[in-house]
């Protein structure tokens, strides 16, 4: 367990003193370690406006015994902005920040780390919070657990990619009966013919379907309570229509801003040149996740794999090698039978040659004979 330090000590008593205004209506704290008993103690103001992001499902368990509003946060490694854009979004989709609310955010280094770094966000207040990414995502009719895990799942792809390389995709999420109405199949829908219960995305098995059918072209299509109906959906929108995206960006990016443009949609692109997860809703970018990491874990196997591939086909050099010099040591009789150079004989072992008893060294002589050998040496 890490021990806090006077200065995280300080920055936690100016994160108590800044939620005691009442401009200031929530303290995110993004962790798993319990803060200190004199910052949240009683019915302070630190305590009141306290909502804690944890990835241990039993600590999340304790703080909701206690009163704590929890948000729940992927295990897997990522920067301190793209956590607590993560927390944002849940905290937004539960509706415990609201636009135009302030948000204090505190976070540290990883889970078990007391908080080193200090935020303080305007939810949806004006563009400036569009640019920085913390503009308000979701929709009422979309539940928070599924856009929850929409989000984790592309920011999934984006750090791992498939067998170790990097992997682009796209996923429209609600309003469903529009987004199916502007856009076709590609290729054969890989969900159809399953049942609800069976396509749903908060099931791992599902989550894993989508991370190998993400290397087909188009997007997938999910519906508001999480099912997934379709793959390789090729989208079709106006592209006449004006709509917001970041230079540098491509078709899947122009797709995803046109979609949700003319539908009630949200569109999650995982960019396959940088492993960015961007979030499209109205036509705007209003989030961008960077995982810390990119393809870490898959690459290290695809090494290991290329490793062992190496030093398999170096030890079958190794046996070639000596059954080789085993053939050479059994006596120009065995060679000879191989190709006839050795002998003087020709290749073909169906034609007699006319002097059985001619000797190996007599093949550079002149004759047929000799053109024979010539020929098979």
């Amino acid at each position: 367990m890490d021990i806090i330090t006077s200065v995280q000590a300080e920055l936690l008593r100016a994160a108590a003193t800044l939620v005691a205004k009442k401009d200031f209506h929530h303290l995110l704290y993004i962790g798993d370690l319990p803060l200190p008993e004199d910052l949240v103690k009683g019915k302070s103001h630190a305590r009141r406006k306290l909502v804690q992001a944890v990835t241990s499902d039993a600590q999340r368990q304790v703080l909701e015994a206690m009163g704590i509003p929890t948000l729940s946060l992927p295990s897997y490694d990522l920067a301190r902005p793209e956590r607590f854009k993560i927390a944002l979004v849940g905290g937004i989709a539960k509706q415990i920040f609201r636009d135009g609310e302030t948000v204090v955010g505190i976070i540290g280094k990883g889970p078990l780390s007391y908080p080193d770094t200090l935020y303080v966000v305007a939810i949806g207040e004006d563009d400036d919070s569009v640019d920085t990414g913390f503009g308000v995502i979701g929709t009422d009719r979309i539940p928070s657990a599924i856009l929850e895990s929409v989000i984790d799942l592309a920011v999934d792809i984006a750090r791992d990619g498939w067998e170790g390389r990097p992997l682009g995709t796209l996923i429209v999420l609600g309003d469903t009966p529009a987004v199916m109405e502007k856009s076709r199949q590609l290729t054969l829908n890989p969900f159809q013919g399953y049942s609800e219960s069976e396509k749903n995305i908060l099931n791992p098995d599902v989550r894993d379907a989508i991370k190998n059918f993400a290397v087909l072209d188009g997007a997938f299509v999910i519906r508001e309570d999480g099912v997934v109906l379709a793959a390789g959906r090729y989208l079709k929108f106006d592209e006449a229509a004006e709509f917001e995206i970041p230079l540098g960006l491509g078709a899947r990016h122009m797709a995803a801003a046109g979609i949700s443009k003319v539908t009630d949609a949200i569109a999650i692109v995982v960019s396959e040149t940088s492993g960015i997860a961007r979030v499209f809703q109205n036509g705007v970018c209003t989030l961008e996740l960077n995982p810390e990491h990119r393809n870490r874990r898959s690459t290290d196997e695809l090494m290991m794999g290329v490793a062992a591939a190496v030093e398999q086909v170096t030890a079958d050099a190794a046996d070639s090698a000596a059954e080789s010099s085993d053939d050479d040591g059994d006596g120009s009789k065995s060679a000879g039978n191989k190709d006839g150079a050795r002998d003087g004989k020709p290749k073909d072992a169906g034609v007699k040659p006319k002097d059985a008893s001619a000797k190996p060294r007599e093949s550079g002589g002149k004759g047929k004979k000799g053109k024979d050998a010539k020929s098979a040496s």
